[in-house]
């Protein structure tokens, strides 16, 4: 019935393989980090000379699976001409190390948050964004079933239980979105990345992305910071099994990282099975001191059966239960990608880095849902940026600038779905073309030693095409163009060398996607508006030999804001989008970590310590005096948000304590606010061994107590108080391990 894994199968098996065989090649030797009193805040460093030579290892901090995500404070010297710190780089030219990155993200005046590899690698399975971004306030993600989740920034995409939009994903700063803006998480693997970056709503302006939600960005090591090879074997509840190899290492001018994943899993819940096959590679260049070129490529063939959404009342009690139509028909959701990118980097003076590059998208999707929809895609783009770091009349200044193209072809074509997943009749086609130009700058002038007044602005230039090839239900056919700014404004005052204080007022813009209209309304896709948001932000963040803090207060006003709303009892409990009014989206995001205790067991300098890392969300989410629905909740998301951990770490490498994840209030899933879902609280645990050396392993239990919750919900307009088939219902108890070994 479909076709074989194909070209993205052998391409990520060959990538898998040639990691096998690919010969130790030894990197350039790093200075081990020093002790320090400091909390567990990882620096991973690269000091390589520009021509790197062969015979030397790369070392590697230490990692901590209790590693704070704050984006610590770490200011490079206020240097002149030499830059800040911002555009020095140790080690690959095109790809900051973790240091510089974190470096980097201390410049923007707002919500960020950097979480090491380290963070979640050696102590968790690695397999969702959920394990990535657990302790990141102001996010929201929820499993649903394999790899796919639901995630909200702010709010974003909040009523939307499937296709992430409203955030913008990049791969080594590179697109995974689709043109017209829909985001899938099948071709993230979360073991792989040296770093995840996470900028909320106007703050991922760095990549011209102007998003509600902002912009995750995901990047793979290089072969100046990667291990000669690593290999990990994950096992755990539900069948899941996982095989994970990678490589990398610098000749000569050459610098290389590849990897392999193969993963596999019966699943929690009935017609839940996945399978999966990834691949990743990067290759450098090192044209000169000045001047260097990668060339990345990223290969998947994803195989997932869908369980589907169900009502309150079967997620409650029977949570295994996969909905009937689903099993009937055999849904589905396969996709093959192959991706291809260039970015290369040139330091044209010092402090100056201008930065350019190009990539290409093959992406197939086969769904079997409620109909049989397959989707070619063909995305393609390009980039330039210049980051400059100098003095104004006597004043540390810092502008980045740059222009971004992402064009894609959706050929969209929509067939029954037979009992068993057999595509019987054409229902609908059409050729959907995305085009999306956007130029954008941002200056921070420090008017004080200490502090930074910044100014921006976006500009973009967005259309969406439709050609309907199947005329006999209608012509379908249809164009919107959109012209659309995004200013920006904000203050950085760095309080101390470990401490700072920023605010900000930003506007946000969304074009809409294609799949966004509303027949029960009859809204046609070219009469949905483009969604704007202004957002007020003031916060701090920094750390000290005790505590970490991320901290911070926004307030978003929206105009037409994009809701989807599930219309229960129709086919494929259909998502019917439209425009609200005015909404508003307001919250606290609170991360802190602090030393409990210290020297239990263990004295003198390497103390054994109690650590808690903790992530708390407020989330207050409404409609603003709208006709209908008044000052009502918007549905979908929690009040109270809370992931906490408690863990003792011996200077061994040894570590185990508790964690829970807490959902005080359960939360409308309606408009009309007559429905909502149950409070919950699960627990969990671990235990591990990571002293930085050659072997880590770990246990992880999840879900203890084995409570039957609610993990996500498709939103509607009313539903009357009635229970409806909207639910999807979390894991149950479940244990993981996995040993990770390198060379």
């Amino acid at each position: 019935m479909y076709k074989s894994f194909g070209a993205p199968l052998a391409c990520a098996a060959a990538i898998a393989a040639a990691t096998c065989a690919t010969p130790i090649v030894a990197l350039a030797q790093d200075a081990k980090p020093a002790a320090t009193p400091l909390p567990p805040v990882v620096v991973e460093q690269s000091a390589v000379p520009a021509k790197p030579k062969a015979g030397k290892k790369s070392a590697k901090t230490k990692s901590n699976p209790s590693q704070p995500v704050v984006a610590a404070p770490q200011p490079a010297n206020a240097g002149g001409s030499q830059g800040v710190g911002t555009t020095v780089r140790s080690g690959a030219l095109t790809v900051p190390n973790t240091a510089e990155a974190r470096a980097e993200m201390n410049q923007i005046p707002g919500g960020v948050a950097l979480v090491p590899g380290s963070a979640y690698q050696q102590s968790t399975p690695a397999t969702t964004v959920k394990d990535v971004l657990d302790y990141v306030p102001g996010v929201f993600v929820q499993p649903k079933w394999g790899d796919d989740s639901r995630l909200s920034i702010r709010g974003s995409s909040l009523s939307r239980n499937f296709h992430l939009r409203s955030i913008q994903l990049f791969m080594d700063g590179i697109p995974i979105n689709t043109a017209d803006g829909y985001g899938d998480f099948q071709e993230i693997d979360p073991s792989v990345y040296r770093y995840v970056e996470v900028y909320k709503g106007a703050n991922a302006l760095r990549f011209g992305a102007n998003s509600l939600g902002g912009a995750i960005n995901f990047v793979m090591p290089t072969g100046y910071d990667a291990e000669a090879l690593e290999t990990r074997v994950d096992v755990g509840s539900f069948g899941f099994h996982k095989l994970g190899t990678s490589s990398g290492g610098v000749v000569g001018p050459v610098d290389y990282f590849i990897s392999g994943t193969w993963q596999e899993v019966d699943g929690f819940r009935d017609h839940s099975w996945g399978e999966s096959v990834r691949g990743s590679m990067n290759v450098g260049y090192r044209l000169s001191e000045n001047a260097e070129t990668r060339f990345y490529l990223n290969a998947n063939s994803v195989r997932q059966r869908i369980p589907g959404s169900v009502t309150k009342l079967s997620a409650l009690t029977s949570p295994e239960t996969a909905a009937a139509g689903n099993i009937t028909l055999d849904q589905q959701r396969n996709i093959d990608t192959v991706r291809i990118a260039n970015k290369t980097t040139l330091r044209v003076a010092p402090g100056t880095l201008v930065e350019f590059g190009a990539f290409g998208v093959d992406r197939h999707l086969m769904h079997p849902i409620f109909q049989w929809l397959d989707y070619e895609y063909k995305d393609y783009g390009g980039f330039a940026r210049v980051e400059d770091e100098s003095r104004i009349a006597g004043m540390r200044n810092r502008f980045i600038g740059g222009i971004n193209l992402h064009n894609g072809t959706i050929d969209n074509r929509q067939y029954q779905n037979l009992p068993g997943a057999v595509k019987g009749n054409l229902l609908s086609s059409s050729e959907d073309d995305s085009e999306n130009l956007s130029i954008y700058a941002e200056n921070s002038l420090y008017v004080l030693r200490d502090v930074a007044l910044i100014g921006g602005v976006q500009y973009l230039h967005a259309t969406r095409d439709r050609k309907d090839t199947f005329l006999s239900n209608g012509d379908q056919s249809g164009r919107t163009e959109f012209d659309l700014w995004s200013p920006k404004a904000g203050l950085l005052w760095e309080v101390t060398r470990n401490a700072q204080v920023f605010a900000n007022i930003s506007r946000s813009a969304e074009a809409p996607s294609f799949g966004e209209s509303s027949a029960a309304l009859n809204v046609a896709f070219t009469d949905i508006k483009a969604q704007t948001a202004t957002t007020y932000e003031i916060g701090t963040r920094g750390r000290t030999a005790d505590y970490t803090w991320d901290i911070a207060l926004y307030r978003a006003n929206l105009d037409n804001e994009l809701l989807c709303f599930t219309v229960p009892g129709t086919i494929g409990n259909a998502c019917q989008v439209a425009n609200a009014d005015k909404t508003i989206h307001q919250g606290i995001e609170l991360g802190f970590g602090f030393a409990a205790a210290r020297g239990i067991f263990v004295g003198g300098r390497a103390k054994d310590e109690v650590w808690v890392n903790s992530a708390y969300t407020l989330n207050d989410f409404r409609y603003d005096n709208d006709a209908l629905w008044g000052n009502n909740d918007l549905p979908g998301a929690p009040r109270h948000f809370l992931r906490s951990e408690v863990l003792y770490k011996h200077p061994s490498g040894i570590y185990a304590g508790p964690n829970i994840e807490w959902v005080p209030e359960a939360y409308f899933v309606d408009s009309a606010n007559t429905y909502k879902t149950d409070a919950y609280a699960i627990w969990g645990a671990k235990v591990g061994f990571d002293n930085g050396g050659p072997i880590s392993g770990y246990l992880e239990a999840r879900n203890l107590s084995d409570e039957h919750y609610i993990a996500s919900a498709s939103t509607s307009a009313n539903l009357g108080g009635k229970d409806a088939a909207v639910f999807e219902p979390g894991n149950g108890r479940a244990l993981y391990g996995g040993v990770q070994y390198k060379w």
